[in-house]
């Protein structure tokens, strides 16, 4: 193993860690998993572009571009939550007649 291959291995190992606590004070800090996933998720990927940088094999690569995908589901799947949990009437904030108008 190269010098450059063991020092991206080591550097991605910490980000990964990195993530890992980052994640978990973002959820505990706000209780929202839709805040603190895309937060360990952007951290992940960068720990796997960093593996590729040392490794540029293969299996490396299915790694990082499953990430990617994974990223990107997660992330389309939390959009789509928020617009459901929160529906936005036509009429909200539009001539609505209030109590006594």
């Amino acid at each position: 193993m190269s010098a450059l291959e063991e020092l991206t291995r080591l550097a991605a190992l910490a980000v990964g860690v990195g993530a890992l606590v980052a994640g978990a004070l973002v959820l505990v800090r706000t209780r929202r998993p839709s805040v603190a996933l895309p937060v360990l998720l952007e951290l992940l990927l960068a720990a796997g572009l960093l593996r590729l940088a040392g490794d540029p094999s293969w299996g490396t690569i299915a790694t990082v571009a499953a990430l990617v995908l994974l990223r990107r589901l997660i992330g389309a799947g939390l959009r789509a939550g928020d617009r459901s949990l929160f529906p936005r009437t036509a009429q909200a904030g539009r001539g609505s007649a209030g109590p006594g108008s």
